[in-house]
């Protein structure tokens, strides 16, 4: 049975999406804030969204260095994840507080966090107010993973090799596992689409994956 949500939680029904840490530095301070308000804008160049609160430490941290880091956590980093947005960067020193091991950054000077799948370091482009947050726009300069967990898409192979997502309030979860998506040629007839589909379920029930047809390897080409 359908319910009503109201607006302001409608938000909430795009989530289960991949929460990130995002790290920053500014004149010798470090800061770490968790966000779900990022998403890749641009394939070439390669640019990075990510939406922040004006009174957010982050905010500002981001506005004078002009340059963040994502770091992309496991369920190992989950409750320190969930803590992490409950207490303010201006007020504590949140990696003293967690005792988090850091590591440098290639491009950016925003530190990056031992234990995480993956790190996307940014230069920041430009800046825009939407609504109430500041969207910033990242140039990504610099990008690593796990090769355990990350080889072109996520393997999704081991349950602490996979991207923590952010379900809202203090939920999250990982993903069960990876689905291939087949397509039949164009001009194939109906009969044959409809072989096509009950060939790739049965394929899916025993675990097997093929490689994309060529032109099929990202979604929403149009």
């Amino acid at each position: 049975m359908r319910h009503t949500i109201s607006e302001l939680e409608a938000r909430r029904l795009l989530g289960g999406g991949p929460v990130v840490l995002v790290t920053t530095a500014w004149r010798g301070n470090y800061n770490v804030m968790p966000a779900v308000f990022v998403t890749p804008i641009s394939f070439d160049p390669p640019f990075i969204g990510l939406a922040v609160h004006p009174a957010r430490h982050t905010h500002d941290m981001i506005t004078y260095s002009e340059e963040f880091a994502l770091n992309i956590p496991s369920r190992q980093l989950l409750h320190h994840t969930q803590y992490l947005g409950s207490v303010s960067g201006r007020e504590f020193n949140k990696f003293e507080l967690t005792k988090l091991p850091i590591f440098r950054a290639r491009k950016v000077d925003a530190p990056l966090i031992e234990g995480c799948l993956g790190y996307i370091e940014c230069g920041v482009e430009d800046a825009y107010t939407i609504g109430d947050h500041t969207l910033f726009v990242g140039k990504v300069v610099a990008a690593q993973a796990e090769k355990e967990a990350f080889e072109e898409t996520w393997l999704l192979a081991d349950d602490d090799d996979k991207p923590l997502h952010y379900l809202g309030l203090n939920y999250y979860a990982i993903l069960g596992q990876r689905l291939e998506a087949r397509v039949p040629e164009a001009e194939a007839p109906e009969a044959e689409f409809e072989e096509v589909l009950e060939e790739t379920e049965e394929e899916h029930e025993r675990g097997e994956e093929k490689e994309p047809p060529e032109g099929q390897g990202e979604a929403g080409t149009g």
